[in-house]
């Protein structure tokens, strides 16, 4: 494999030459990801550099993956106009470990290795927190982008923020990284790990960096915090149903960043349905694909009922039941966008809108229940 392969849809591949030196070598060389699991899923957007990290396994690397259990505490800045809020520590943990088994949905799981960065970092004392950060400046903090803006505008920036990239940074030392890669909003942080990895007297790592997916709304990146995401091990059906609800103009990305391929020179709506079948093709398999495009034609564009076969479910115990509670436990929604969609008039109960946030039991027990134009379950009586 070329180095074109391992470097598609690349916008930096820094300092030059230097991959092509490593890759001479002839021996595994160590790529790492960084996983931020403030989320419950791996998207299709994270899933672009992913492949990347696939296609060097292909050539017989080793992918390093960092699932970010304990710089999750501390909060990305990165691309963030304010500072994000830190989830609790049981959430977080939870989140890490499912993301670190979705991973091999694309991964080779025997040329994978999974570490937690809570385990260098947790054990980092105070003298020596102060030599990792002495590897870098403010001055040099305050060219990034968003720390910049933040700073003109006399917008908050926490101590917190600042150390990030050095704790990122140190992640390259503990594994020891060749390569790191990741997306364009990531390049100051990948950067500053190989300033870090000097200062600790090893050979600084490669850097490279993916296009950003543009999310379901067309605008902004996709994002689990924005919402605009496509999971990974979300249900055919609700993965077709997103893609086809993407604007026209982020077809041609989404057919180059997501299925490696040229959109076809055809009418948008046959290319969305086809970008849609080769997403769901490619995460769940052709008979996936094909459901869901049923599913969709039948539920969607002609408004008809919903086929048999509907995953039937138990109620929870409790009367009344609190629906953003059960949509959210069902569908994987939370409780907020459950709450929005039923004032909106998106939650049906046997075919009629329901505005309720508490229902009695006996309605629920045996019905049919849609959330949206594409979610359904009937709760046994």
């Amino acid at each position: 494999m070329s180095t074109s392969e391992l470097t598609r849809n690349a916008v930096h591949v820094l300092p030059e030459g230097a991959l092509e030196a490593k890759l001479a070598r002839g021996r595994p060389l160590r790529v790492k990801l960084g996983i931020d699991p403030t989320g419950p899923d791996i998207h299709i957007g994270f899933a672009v550099v992913l492949r990347r990290l696939a296609a060097f396994q292909r050539e017989g690397h080793v992918a390093v993956l960092i699932v970010g259990d304990y710089t999750a505490r501390i909060g990305d800045p990165s691309g963030r106009s304010k500072e994000r809020q830190v989830l609790p520590d049981e959430v977080l943990d939870r989140n890490a470990e499912r993301f670190a088994e979705q991973a091999y949905r694309i991964l080779d799981r025997e040329r994978t290795e999974v570490r937690f960065n809570g385990e260098w970092l947790g054990g980092l004392d105070y003298a020596e927190l102060v030599r990792l950060t002495r590897t870098g400046t403010v001055a040099q903090l305050l060219e990034r982008d968003d720390f910049g803006k933040r700073f003109r505008n006399a917008e908050p920036i926490s101590v917190s923020e600042l150390l990030y990239p050095f704790a990122q940074g140190y992640d390259s030392v503990a594994v020891e990284a060749d390569v790191e890669v990741g997306g364009t909003d990531q390049l100051y942080n990948l950067l500053m790990g190989r300033d870090v990895m000097t200062s600790y007297g090893q050979e600084p790592q490669s850097v490279i960096t993916y296009e950003l997916l543009v999310g379901t709304d067309g605008v902004d990146k996709m994002s689990k915090s924005q919402g605009n995401y496509v999971g990974i091990d979300e249900a055919p059906e609700e993965q077709f149903g997103k893609v086809m609800s993407i604007p026209d103009s982020a077809l041609d990305q989404w057919w180059r960043l997501c299925l490696d391929a040229a959109a076809p020179e055809t009418d948008p709506m046959e290319s969305k349905l086809a970008l849609a079948r080769g997403i769901v093709e490619l995460y769940h398999g052709t008979e996936a694909a094909n459901a869901a495009e049923r599913h969709f034609t039948r539920v969607v564009r002609e408004g008809r009922p919903p086929p048999e076969g509907v995953p039937e479910a138990e109620l929870p115990p409790g009367d009344p039941v609190h629906l953003p509670v059960l949509l959210a436990d069902r569908f994987g929604l939370s409780t907020s966008d459950a709450r929005r969609l039923i004032a909106q008039g998106g939650v049906k109960v046997d075919g009629e809108p329901v505005s309720e946030l508490d229902l009695p039991r006996a309605r629920l027990a045996g019905a049919l229940v849609q959330a949206g134009k594409r979610r359904f379950v009937r709760f046994a009586r």
